[in-house]
């Protein structure tokens, strides 16, 4: 990685440990999140449920984050996709070119992990960040009452 990669990746890194964490269920939970991080000047990291990268697969959660971002343009975000402790989920992840991936497998398996994901360039965590929000209680809420729950959070 060049000098200006480092420095890039070393702020991106700080703009994520300012921003919120929102877990998100679908693409309506990724938008308002998105939508009310505008509105507050404030930027999220969106992450799935726990153990996502399993059952809903990466490129769901890929085109998910990807159509968000396409929806609020403006918004400032990063995401990472949870895959648990299911090392296959994570090189599945790394070949679909999600952003990010949190393995909270075996210790021994994570350095090995680590450097495939280096080498495709997305973001390896071996700790799932604590969320400030989870949408998962208001699966099937209205796009206002979804905002509205971001916005108290970002506001």
């Amino acid at each position: 990685m060049t000098g200006s990669g480092v420095i890039a990746s070393e702020a991106k890194r700080s703009r994520d440990r300012e921003a919120l964490i929102v877990i998100v269920h679908s693409l309506a939970h990724a938008v308002a999140a998105l939508k009310a991080a505008v509105q507050a000047g404030r930027s999220v990291v969106l992450i799935s449920a726990l153990g996502a990268g399993s059952y809903v697969g990466p490129g769901w959660f890929r085109e998910l984050v990807a159509a968000a971002r396409e929806a609020v343009p403006e918004a400032s975000c990063s995401s990472l996709l949870d895959c648990g402790d299911d090392r296959g989920a994570v090189l599945a992840a790394l070949r679909s070119e999600v952003e990010g991936v949190v393995f909270t497998g075996r210790a021994d398996v994570a350095p090995r992990l680590a450097d495939i994901a280096s080498q495709h360039r997305v973001r390896f965590v071996t700790e799932r960040p604590v969320p400030a929000l989870d949408l998962g209680d208001d699966f099937f809420a209205a796009p206002e009452i979804l905002e509205r729950r971001c916005a108290e959070l970002l506001g």
